[in-house]
């Protein structure tokens, strides 16, 4: 009987070895990396030092750099935000506002942890930078000073530019970073829903609500990129920081999320500090397009983030990277955590276009490069609009298929409309279970790729 058994565990052995082996030969070895949040110190990795692009991984330094602004005095979470003509052009994903619509500095940086929009991202780095090449200046001065290794950024957003570059190991740093440098402000990333007006806008972290101690961070897609997400979990005070790159779809990217932390808290310890992981690779980040978008259909891609759950695509392997690496890891942790399909219920938090009541501040908005020596975003003025092109004409008419509907008048709402105090980053608390006033709420579709495959989430 014994030795029967021995058999069909030497059997499972096999199977599991050549599922693994069949895995590396079917798809590209991509990057993840499981870090301890608290020491630095990296838990497991694989390719964590190679050049991928990050996609809306990007906002988790744009981020870091608008509250490194906010705590060197340049301006508050108060500070109203200007939409330019250049930032409201940005592809989707997207909110939509007219050029000259306002918003705080605290109600777009939870926008962007949530809906990810490349429009708000633009809008946030032309009012703390000018422009944004000058806000790319500054990520990357940020990225001297973290000890960032393979980074360099060149937009706030994370649309695709071959120079536009991180690694696993970086975002980890990065996050490390935000949580260390600004614990105030830890729960902005962990904001299950919004709600402007009338509208509920989820997030796209599949993580929160379905693992157990999950509380952030950023997902990232685009077409170059794959499924990337930076994902962080707290069990009994300890917190671990995963980072998955180039996943094929969002829901293996949230599975190999999962099965990362589960195998990350049944370790002890590291091998090594995040710094201490050699280089590796050749220095250039792969592009993913054939292998993530060559088969999707445009309104696949769009819908990508906004569906987790959407049917997979025919080309990607259900044996290949995400299930053989859940499989894997359930195999050496003490316990696996299944993913349910089913929605979970956030207490959404409420956010607003406008200033907040009685602000008399400044509203910083673009501004010229090559001004005075030293300027700062104090010195910026009120918004001056552009010469309106064709498309901001349209927007004036409320013709940008792009925009929600109940966006296009870009209304002021102070957080009095909404019968609520405003509120710092409350995280949305998780019920369990699903919403039913989600088929009542607005659902924004504002996810359609461009032709060049731009950024979806």
């Amino acid at each position: 009987m014994l030795a029967v058994l021995w058999s069909l565990q030497c059997r499972k052995m096999v199977c599991l070895a050549a599922a693994l082996a069949f895995g590396a030969a079917s798809a590209r070895a991509t990057p993840y990396l499981v870090a301890d949040a608290d020491t630095g110190q990296v838990l497991t990795e694989s390719e964590g030092a190679a050049v991928w692009y990050p996609a809306s991984l990007t906002k988790l330094m744009t981020v870091y750099v608008a509250l490194d602004a906010v705590r060197a005095g340049k301006l508050t979470l108060d500070t109203p935000l200007v939409m330019s003509a250049r930032a409201a052009r940005m592809p989707p994903s997207k909110m939509g506002f007219r050029p000259g619509t306002e918003v705080t500095l605290d109600n777009a940086l939870k926008m962007l942890m949530v809906k990810s929009p490349n429009d708000v991202a633009v809008m946030v780095a032309e009012g703390i930078s000018g422009s944004v090449e000058g806000f790319a200046d500054d990520m990357n001065a940020a990225t001297s000073r973290l000890g960032l290794h393979e980074s360099h950024f060149v937009n706030p957003n994370g649309l695709h530019d071959p120079n536009h570059v991180s690694s696993a190991r970086d975002m980890a740093i990065i996050a490390r970073a935000l949580l260390r440098e600004f614990p105030g402000h830890a729960d902005l990333f962990g904001i299950g829903e919004l709600q402007l007006g009338r509208q509920i806008i989820r997030n796209h972290n599949g993580l929160l609500g379905r693992y157990p101690g999950a509380d952030g961070m950023k997902t990232g897609f685009t077409c170059p990129a794959g499924f990337n997400v930076v994902a962080s979990a707290n069990h009994y005070g300890r917190r671990l920081i995963v980072v998955v790159l180039g996943a094929p779809t969002a829901k293996l990217r949230t599975i190999e999320a999962a099965g990362l932390f589960d195998r990350g808290f049944a370790m002890g310890g590291g091998s090594g500090s995040l710094d201490s992981l050699p280089a590796s690779g050749s220095g250039v980040a792969p592009n993913m397009r054939g292998e993530i978008c060559t088969r999707r259909s445009a309104a696949a891609i769009a819908a990508a983030e906004e569906e987790e759950n959407m049917i997979e695509p025919s080309h990607v392997n259900p044996g290949g990277r995400g299930g053989v690496f859940s499989a894997f890891a359930a195999s050496l942790a003490p316990s696996h955590t299944e993913i349910s399909d089913e929605r979970p219920v956030f207490n959404p938090v409420p956010v607003f276009v406008g200033p907040v009541p009685g602000w008399r501040g400044p509203v910083l908005a673009a501004r010229p490069r090559g001004g005075a020596e030293g300027a700062t975003a104090n010195d910026a003025k009120a918004y001056a609009p552009e010469k309106p092109s064709a498309l901001e004409n349209a927007a004036a008419e409320g013709e940008v298929p792009n925009a929600p509907a109940v966006l296009q008048g870009a209304v002021r709402t102070p957080p009095a409309a909404l019968g609520r105090k405003p509120a710092r980053h409350a995280a949305s608390a998780n019920r369990g279970g699903k919403n039913p006033a989600s088929t009542k709420t607005l659902k924004a579709k504002n996810n359609r790729s461009d032709r060049h495959g731009a950024e979806a989430n």
